[in-house]
């Protein structure tokens, strides 16, 4: 979307460090993920976040399976209303205090990897600012996902800089292209009130649709 009622609340987000665990169950509906994030709460120390261990995270909380989703940085600008899709439950990681931020229906056929896109109930609004460069991944029906965090967990040398040739490193499958572009408008995605559409890369950053 490129307009929205929502204001926003704040600003200087780019660059902005945070980390996530997605911990899987099995429910009635099929395979759901729970989302805990360190957003609005630190930095996501790396001498804490190094010290995770997803097979004792999951065995303690009872999933199926956990992954480590990140460090992270956020490439938006602001961040508009939150709402509150899932009951904001606290938990802390070997000292990283986190809270349930989202859950993502995975469904009963679920497949791991990139490129893949899924639904997140997240209930947020992004703002990226015009003027400032934006990264983008089309796929073959011409769909642009906006990249909203690039992540330093599988390759820690991926900088804010080194995303202009991203797309040199990406093994795009048939039909996908990867691009930059300067915004000559500010850009909102607000998905306070439907399913967020998320797709990654291999190297685990994270894209969104914007509508």
């Amino acid at each position: 979307m490129t307009e929205s009622a929502s204001q926003r609340l704040i600003d200087g987000m780019r660059g902005v460090r945070y980390g996530e665990v997605l911990a899987v169950f099995l429910r009635d509906t099929g395979l759901e993920a729970e989302v805990y994030g360190t957003q609005m709460l630190n930095d996501c120390p790396q001498e804490l976040w190094e010290t995770l261990n997803a097979e004792d995270i999951a065995k303690d909380m009872g999933a199926m399976f956990v992954k480590l989703n990140g460090p992270r940085y956020w490439m938006l600008d602001g961040l508009g209303s939150k709402v509150a899709v899932v009951e904001p439950v606290f938990k802390d990681f070997n000292g990283i205090q986190m809270r349930r931020i989202a859950t993502i229906p995975l469904g009963a056929d679920f497949a791991a990897g990139p490129y893949v896109a899924r639904n997140v109930n997240r209930g947020a609004v992004f703002f990226f600012d015009a003027g400032k460069h934006i990264f983008e991944l089309v796929d073959p029906d011409n769909q642009a996902f906006v990249l909203q965090a690039r992540c330093v967990g599988v390759d820690s040398q991926i900088t804010e800089e080194s995303l202009h040739t991203l797309g040199d490193r990406l093994s795009l499958p048939a039909g996908w292209s990867y691009r930059s572009r300067v915004l000559e408008n500010e850009l909102v995605i607000d998905t306070s009130a439907t399913l967020a559409t998320v797709v990654q890369d291999e190297f685990e950053n994270t894209y969104t649709l914007p509508y």
